[in-house]
């Protein structure tokens, strides 16, 4: 979810002033990845383009280090799972074009939200990235569903598909029907 392009201090909650200082701390232990993305893409894309093992160990501490697995990735997701992830980025040399966004959208190369009008539902998953609260996910959204689910992290489509479908077939029923 896109953060509010423009915030006054002033304006925000508590609840909101607990995010960013949670998000603080998650950039300080777990951002660097993040920040050589944004300012180095091309220099590890080769690296892992390069290294069958690099990508693979690229791949497995972001599923353990972002996921519900408390650490034993086998908890959450098959070898087989993790290979096919990997293989699919290794065969098709694509893994660059994974890193390439985080640069785009730190030297304003994409365009910023402002405001996303159509109704719009959140997931939170207890161990994903980034949890704002309701308040701050409706100063870009127009939020009418905001579920805090009880498991599941980053990957939650594969982590907790049921949830994640439970809460979309929801949402959808909740909108008008149109024609």
């Amino acid at each position: 979810m896109a953060a509010p392009r423009e915030v006054d201090s002033e304006t925000l909650t508590d609840d909101e002033r607990d995010h960013l200082e949670r998000v603080q701390r998650w950039i300080s232990t777990e951002g660097a990845y993040q920040h050589q993305h944004q300012t180095r893409p091309l220099t590890l894309a080769p690296a892992l383009s390069d290294s069958p093992a690099g990508l693979l160990s690229w791949i497995l501490e972001k599923h353990r280090a972002w996921s519900d697995c408390g650490g034993v990735l086998s908890t959450r997701f098959s070898d087989d799972y993790l290979l096919t992830l990997a293989s699919l980025y290794w065969s098709t040399n694509s893994i660059a074009t994974s890193l390439r966004p985080y640069y785009e959208f730190a030297a304003g190369l994409t365009t910023r939200v402002d405001r996303v009008s159509v109704p719009t539902a959140v997931a939170l998953f207890p161990f994903d990235l980034a949890r704002p609260p309701r308040s701050w996910a409706e100063r870009t959204y127009d939020v009418v569903r905001y579920t805090v689910m009880p498991r599941g992290g980053h990957f939650a489509p594969h982590e907790e598909p049921a949830l994640l479908a439970a809460d979309i077939t929801e949402f959808a029923r909740s909108l008008p029907r149109v024609g």
